[in-house]
């Protein structure tokens, strides 16, 4: 099983219909992911200082949308990519982001299960 991660806004987990879309999927044409290794990376690049940040953790396996690992900033580290809506059942588990106080992210307890 392949597992990869989504950072969303606590207030749009869980989508009200079964299909979750995040902020990019209409005006980029999918849904932004990382590894394990990359969510913290990603999480301080992105989202510093945000205090509302849920973890879906998501098994590959389980999304009907193509997932595509590709970079597209014209580095060589590849993320995955949904590239269509991601089904709630897809989501294993989900957990809260919590900031330091100084707005980064250091640690993440849950990752270490999966």
């Amino acid at each position: 099983m392949a597992t990869i991660y989504h950072i969303a806004r606590s207030s749009d987990w869980p989508p009200t219909d079964g299909l979750y879309r995040g902020d990019t999927l209409e005006t980029e044409g999918f849904i932004h992911c990382s590894t394990r290794e990359q969510l913290l990376p990603v999480a301080n690049r992105l989202f510093r200082g945000h205090t509302d940040l849920t973890v879906l953790v998501i098994d590959e396996a389980l999304v009907d949308s193509e997932i595509i690992y590709e970079n597209l900033e014209g580095g060589t580290e590849r993320f995955p990519h949904i590239y269509g809506p991601l089904e709630a059942a897809a989501v294993l588990d989900t957990f809260a982001l919590n900031a330091e106080s100084d707005g980064t992210f250091s640690s993440a307890p849950k990752l270490v299960r999966y």
